[in-house]
């Protein structure tokens, strides 16, 4: 395992180590499949809040101060506006960070490879269907999983396009996501 330096836990130490646990976490959920955290289960939830707890030592270090705290929510949020404001300049990197959206249906037949990549199953698939009211998968031109983890539809017919809620999704075993 890689040695890492130990940082200072003054103030200025206190923004870098929260920037580098920011951006660790960043890369680490994205690999890990997470583009979205809109509906969470009961497992995600605990898993966030340990996640929260077990990096909390890792950006302020020994500084328990308030002034700690402050500069440590001060990092975390202008790393996260100039990360966005670099993403928002740069189609790959935004690409990277949340992904693409994923045809899921396509004129009415399944594409069980996507669903398989993104964790969506039939039953997931059948109920955002039903919500959009449709039954019939014929009904169905395209059914595509946006980035914010929303199911878009658009019939065969001509109706208006849908979306509906977000769907979860789970990592299938050996399966793994890179930037």
């Amino acid at each position: 395992m890689p040695v890492l330096p130990d940082l200072p836990s003054d103030l200025l130490g206190v923004a870098l180590r929260t920037v580098v646990v920011y951006l660790f976490l960043l890369v680490v959920l994205r690999l890990a499949g997470k583009r979205e955290m809109g509906q969470l289960s009961v497992f995600e939830l605990v898993l966030v809040l340990v996640i929260a707890n077990a990096v909390q030592n890792a950006m302020v270090g020994a500084n328990v101060t308030i002034w700690g705290g402050m500069v440590a929510v001060l990092a975390l949020i202008v790393t996260d506006r100039l990360l966005r404001l670099v993403a928002d300049r740069s189609p790959r990197l935004l690409r990277a960070i949340e992904g693409e959206p994923a045809l899921l249906v396509h004129d009415g037949q399944k594409i069980p490879e996507a669903m398989r990549r993104e964790g969506v199953d039939d039953e997931e698939l059948a109920r955002a269907l039903r919500e959009h009211g449709f039954l019939d998968m014929n009904e169905i031109r395209q059914a595509i999983l946006e980035v914010d983890g929303t199911i878009s539809v658009i019939p065969t017919s001509g109706e208006e396009s849908r979306t509906t809620s977000r769907v979860r999704r789970r990592r299938r075993p050996n399966q793994q996501r890179l930037l």
